[in-house]
This record gives structure tokens, C-alpha cells and sequence, in this order.
């Protein structure tokens, strides 16, 4: 069939203006071109589509019955030619981004809102997963590219775009109620609360506590950053949060470092993609936004 395509478009012309001159004039083709390609079509479907008169030709009754088909899957290719050039010009696409709650929530949401007004052509699905899934994801290719501390795997490309800080945080009153408990009991310990064991940044501060031997005892797990941070504000421990995140209520008193703990080293994160991919066009286009513009994460903490 692919090779009748340039066949059909003849045959469907000449049909329709029922003139092998007047088909030459507006195909640019010769007219002996155009009889050969006629006939070679003739011959291929084994009938003949043409009865050739003084004012021209008109269809057989074959060819009657194959012209409405024919000029309706050529009219259906055009359109798709069409609509597939508007596509590329106008930018459609879509993108799949791998992020976790509390990266989509402080850092993703600023970049997204300034992208989409620039490309809303671009339909955005955001997988909210942990870090750990979004590598999973993205060795799947079911996620385009993810919002993820800095991968360890060589098959992953990584591109940085700010660096976190942990810290311990709690609140003032929490630490005299600590102070005074701990004049009854020298051995009473705060309450440290961390996100999940299944979470990339606490496997990053396990890490750290177990090399400073600190907060063995009374640990409490939470969910999220959000809740982390809440729960600290209500006094029910010292919580291990993202310094970037909770900038405002260091400044105003409503949280304050946890004392005499050894400063957590600072990490990356950034957008990571797997190295041997095919990326799509809206892929590129994403990419090229966060380079250009890194005005909208400096922004975000």
C-alpha cells in the first residue's frame, strides 16, 4: 500500500477533475507520468478505474467504489500531517515527573507554575512517590525525569540545582521541659522524630546520628516533612527537618536549633533522568527551562 500512496493521490486528482491535463496542471506531473501511474495502479489492483472519453475520463464502477475510500484516507493523512505540524509548533507534549511530597511542595510547585504559563501546551503528571520510587520509575522509564537527592547509581545523568541542609529543630519550650526533666533523670532523651525508613533523606540522617551516636532511644516516624515540622511547633520532640524549609520560623523564634548537635553535612538535589534514554521533546523543553532559569528554585526556600 505505502508504495500506491503517490498512485492514489493521482488517481483520486484525476477522478475528481476528470481531466488527465487538468490533473498535470495542478500535480505538476506529465501527463504521460500521470498514464503510467494510472495504469501501473490498474494493473496492480487487476481492473480498470478509468473509461476514457472525448472530454476526458470517468470512473468504471470499480473505480466508483474505491474513489470515496481513497479520498477519504488521503483527506484523513493530510489532516494528521496538519494537526502533527501544530502539535510541534504550538509545543504540545507531555511530561511524567517523579517527586516526593515535601520536594514537590517547597521546591517543584515555584518551577511548575512559572513553566506552564510559558508552555501550556505541555500536560504535566506528577508521580508523588519517595525518592526511593522515583529511581525505581525511573530505571522503568515510567517517569520522564525526577526531583531526587544526588543518585549514587552511573546509569543516572544528574543535574544540581540547590543544596539542602539538615538540622535538628524543636521548639524553646520543648528544651526547658527537656532541661527540667533531665535534672530528675540524667539519662531521659528528647524525642527524635524522623520521616520513614523507606525515605532517602532519612537513610541520609541514620547515617549521621549513627556516626555521632546520637538519639539511640525514643524515636517517632512520620510520613512527612509537613507533619515533622507541625509536630515540632506542638512540642513533641526534636524534629529533623530540611534547614531550607523552615527558614521563616527560625527567623521568628517559632523553632530553634537543637543545641550542641554536630552540623549535618549539606547534600544535593536536583533533576535526574536515566542515562540511557530517548527523552521526548518535552523533556528537553523542561530541561532547558530549569537551566535558564534558576531564579525560580533560588525562590523556592
Amino acid at each position: 500500500m505505502e508504495n500506491h500512496l503517490n498512485s492514489y493521490q493521482i488517481f483520486v486528482t484525476v477522478a475528481r477533475l476528470g481531466n488527465i491535463s487538468a490533473a498535470s496542471k495542478e500535480l505538476y506531473i506529465s501527463q504521460p507520468a500521470i498514464s503510467k501511474a494510472i495504469a501501473n495502479l490498474e494493473a496492480s489492483l487487476g481492473t480498470k478505474l478509468f473509461i476514457r472519453n472525448s472530454r476526458g475520463v470517468k470512473l468504471t464502477e470499480e473505480g466508483q467504489i474505491l474513489y470515496p475510500q481513497i479520498a477519504t484516507g488521503l483527506t484523513a493523512i493530510r489532516h494528521g500531517e496538519e494537526q502533527l505540524k501544530t502539535y510541534t509548533k504550538m509545543g504540545y507534549g507531555h511530561l511524567s515527573i517523579g517527586v516526593s511530597t515535601t520536594l514537590c511542595k517547597f521546591v517543584l510547585l515555584p518551577v511548575l507554575q512559572a513553566f506552564v504559563q510559558e508552555h501550556p501546551h505541555i500536560q504535566i503528571t506528577i508521580e508523588n512517590q519517595s525518592s526511593i520510587h522515583t529511581f525505581d520509575s525511573l530505571s522503568s522509564s515510567t517517569v520522564d525525569i525526577g526531583l531526587v537527592g544526588a543518585p549514587e547509581s552511573s546509569s543516572m545523568e544528574f543535574l544540581p540545582v540547590m543544596e539542602i541542609a539538615d538540622t535538628l529543630v524543636t521548639t524553646d519550650s520543648y528544651l526547658a521541659a527537656l532541661h527540667d526533666r533531665q535534672k530528675q533523670d540524667p539519662d531521659s532523651r528528647a524525642t527524635l522524630m524522623l520521616l520513614g525508613r523507606d525515605n532517602l533523606t532519612r537513610q541520609y540522617v541514620d547515617r549521621y546520628l549513627s556516626s555521632n551516636r546520637l538519639f539511640n532511644e525514643q524515636t517517632l516516624e512520620v510520613s512527612s516533612m509537613d507533619l515533622l515540622i507541625e509536630f515540632a511547633k506542638i512540642n513533641l520532640g526534636v524534629a529533623c527537618v530540611i534547614e531550607n524549609f523552615v527558614t521563616r520560623e527560625l527567623a521568628v523564634g517559632t523553632l530553634v536549633h537543637f543545641p550542641s548537635a554536630p552540623q549535618i553535612p549539606k547534600r544535593k538535589i536536583g533533576f535526574a533522568w536515566p542515562t540511557q534514554t530517548n527523552p521526548n521533546p518535552s523533556f528537553h523543553t523542561f530541561l532547558t527551562f530549569i537551566k535558564e532559569h534558576p531564579e525560580y528554585l533560588s525562590s523556592c526556600c
